[in-house]
């Protein structure tokens, strides 16, 4: 029994649950040491087993086992920005995605667990899924922040665990559908100095 590869089973399996990755969309990866476990390709969250999953060193090269997912160097390159990331979730959960297709501008600050869960949200200009350009445009911008918008594709969520990665990809996703929902509608944002304090005190 291999712990990491279980509890990236148990983290896939439970944002399927949740309607978070239609289809065999989205994958999810942990560090351990100079390696990472990922998902693997053509293979959706509901149904991956431990034995699907890939290892692949974390800074480049063939993977030792599996077929890892296409979007492998997003991956990489979400840990080679971000040192102190344990996990990384990939997801075109609807509402992330529905965000993800309007203008960075839109990004106002509505709640609490927005500020400090998912925090800013980077637009990730659009381009071919699994590609180099892709994986180089996430790499300017993971630095900054550890959650991502990737244009008209889906969400990148970074943390130090698992458990933390999948807690904020959902956090986002329940923040794009409320930014979504309230859009066409007078809402109240929350004051500069309301952040801030959130910032600082979350």
């Amino acid at each position: 029994m291999n712990p990491a590869h279980d509890a990236v089973v148990r983290a896939a399996r439970r944002l399927a649950d949740r309607g978070l990755s239609p289809g065999s969309s989205g994958n999810l990866s942990v560090r351990v040491g100079d390696e990472l476990v990922i998902t693997p390709t053509g293979i959706g969250f509901a149904d991956v087993a431990s034995s699907d999953l890939a290892v692949a060193p974390v800074e480049g090269g063939a993977a030792s086992a599996g077929r890892p997912s296409k979007e492998l160097p997003l991956h990489r390159a979400v840990y080679a920005r971000r040192p102190d990331a344990g996990a990384v979730v990939h997801l075109h959960a609807p509402w992330s995605v529905a965000l993800s297709c309007l203008p960075a501008s839109y990004r106002p600050w509505l709640t609490p667990y927005q500020v400090a869960k998912v925090g800013p949200l980077p637009l990730v200009p659009y381009a071919l899924p699994g590609s180099a350009a892709l994986a180089d445009a996430v790499a300017e911008r993971a630095a900054d922040a550890a959650c991502l918008l990737l244009a008209n594709h889906g969400s990148i969520a970074a943390a130090a665990s698992l458990t933390a990665a999948v807690d904020a990809a959902e956090e986002l996703e329940a923040a794009a559908r409320l930014l979504l929902t309230v859009r066409e509608l007078p809402y109240a944002e929350l004051a500069a100095p309301q952040v801030e304090e959130l910032r600082t005190r979350l």
